[in-house]
């Protein structure tokens, strides 16, 4: 019996990780704000459709604002749960230069020879954040395969 990892493509793969960290931060430091139903009568003329159809905005507000705060937290979650699971240094990197609130304004540059305690080299840095991609694309389910756009 044997396992065989599957080939990824690194470019499309990095290009995904890099947009869920995005996502991440997003969902974690931005409040959600709550949809709420409007109350304020429309001066437009309205022209009903099929009177078979019943709409009810309060329930599919309540359902969306239930919905969405499960799947922010979830997908929160699930994230912290697999950088959890890397190796220390690559749990810092990812820590350091995705998933921290001042992510946007660092730099990998900034990170490998500020963050790291000695500093370490671009070539070592770069190893260091493809293993932890490719640990956590496939962990979080989102690798993209080689030859699958």
């Amino acid at each position: 019996m044997s396992f065989v990892l599957p080939e990824i493509d690194r470019k499309a793969t990095q290009v995904k990780m890099e947009s869920h960290f995005e996502q991440y931060r997003l969902f974690k430091y931005l409040a959600f704000d709550e949809r709420e139903a409007s109350i304020t009568a429309s001066t437009e003329e309205r022209f009903h459709g099929p009177t078979n159809v019943t709409s009810d905005q309060t329930s599919n507000i309540a359902i969306y604002n239930a919905d969405m705060a499960k799947y922010r937290k979830n997908f929160i979650f699930r994230t912290e749960r697999a950088v959890e699971g890397l190796p220390d240094y690559e749990k810092f990197l990812i820590k350091e230069r995705y998933m921290s609130i001042d992510s946007d304004y660092l730099t990998d540059q900034n990170v490998y020879n500020h963050k790291f305690k000695p500093p370490i080299s671009e070539k070592k840095y770069a190893k260091l954040r493809w293993k932890a991609f490719y640990k956590l694309a496939i962990s979080l389910n989102i690798a993209v395969l080689s030859g699958e756009e």
